[in-house]
């Protein structure tokens, strides 16, 4: 039986890396179909609307979505689309993986970590965000509940279980943030001693970013708060060669969307050089979510295996081949 997903193309580079994606996909014979909507500064420029009831509704009743990079227009509008997608359906697990490459920009060649961000509240809450009247002083609330932290935590552990993995480590600033992290802390802290077969670790942020890049081998799952999650997350598509090889999944109870985590970078929209891996691992993470891991990791081996062979990349993978010309590489490989 097909399989209906939405698709955002998005802005600046989003339309050709979704492109590409897309056919990647129907190489596959996967059964996935595409309801196409909009969002972002095209979808603005369009319809007048930057995020249209109708894409809500799409991604409502799909449950499931793929996503370009989208662009929020400055001074207008929601702080982040991205932040207003996840609240609209409670996509509280944010799960970005860390998987190297061959022939890579990067200083390490075995890394395999995920990270996983709690994605709907902490620090990133629009609502306790003050500017006094003078301009002279500002306040953001940062608010961090039990059954958030209960809830990222118990995905973290079980999607360690799920998938093999031995270690999980709890990034917190409980000794600072003493209320805030103090409480996810001891939350996560319960919930690890439901998961007696993983070894469980606590490390400070500032600590964490360092050890990330002196050791970043002793690393397996890293549970941690929103605003921690996104820092390191990124830190650690470093150590794999950079965002252009970076997915990440939004997951809720009731719908997923997964995304390249890059911007839009409208300065190459159009040429056809964009590089679209991280939206491809994205979508082999969609294709897991979905329970086609055949499909999934064809998708991977392919991209892993024109790495390998530096067969018709792109600029930013050290080639000269444009955006279709690595896809044709990798179809070739499926």
């Amino acid at each position: 039986m097909n399989k209906a997903i939405t698709i955002i193309r998005g802005d600046g580079i989003g339309p050709e890396i979704s492109d590409a994606t897309v056919r990647v996909l129907q190489a596959l014979n996967a059964g996935i179909e595409f309801e196409e909507a909009q969002a972002g500064l095209s979808s603005h420029e369009a319809t007048g609307e930057l995020l249209p009831a109708a894409t809500l509704t799409s991604i409502g009743k799909t449950r499931v979505a793929l996503k370009g990079p989208l662009t929020t227009p400055v001074g207008e509008g929601f702080s982040s689309l991205n932040v207003e997608l996840r609240r609209r359906f409670d996509l509280y697990a944010n799960v970005r993986p860390a998987l190297s490459f061959p022939n890579t920009r990067s200083r390490y060649a075995d890394i395999n970590l995920l990270t996983v961000r709690e994605n709907t509240e902490g620090a990133y809450r629009s609502e306790g965000q003050t500017l006094s009247t003078d301009g002279e002083q500002a306040q953001s609330l940062i608010q961090v509940t039990r059954r958030g932290s209960e809830r990222i935590a118990r995905y973290a552990f079980d999607l360690a279980q799920k998938t093999g993995r031995k270690r999980v480590t709890i990034v917190h600033k409980a000794n600072i943030l003493k209320t805030t992290s103090g409480l996810f802390l001891k939350t996560a802290r319960a919930v690890a001693a439901d998961y007696p077969g993983i070894d469980v670790r606590e490390m400070i942020v500032d600590n964490a970013c360092m050890q990330l890049v002196m050791d970043p081998q002793q690393f397996d799952v890293i549970v941690t708060t929103n605003l921690f999650g996104d820092i390191l997350s990124d830190l650690c598509a470093g150590l794999v060669g950079g965002l252009g090889l970076a997915p990440g999944a939004n997951i809720g109870t009731d719908a997923a969307i997964f995304e390249a985590v890059h911007g839009s970078a409208p300065d190459i929209a159009g040429k056809g050089v964009a590089n679209p891996s991280a939206l491809l691992l994205a979508a082999a993470m969609m294709l897991d979510h979905l329970g086609m891991t055949e499909q999934a990791t064809r998708v991977r081996s392919a991209i892993h295996a024109t790495l390998e062979a530096k067969d018709r990349l792109t600029r930013d993978l050290g080639g000269q081949a444009s955006t279709r010309e690595f896809t044709d590489a990798l179809i070739a490989r499926l």
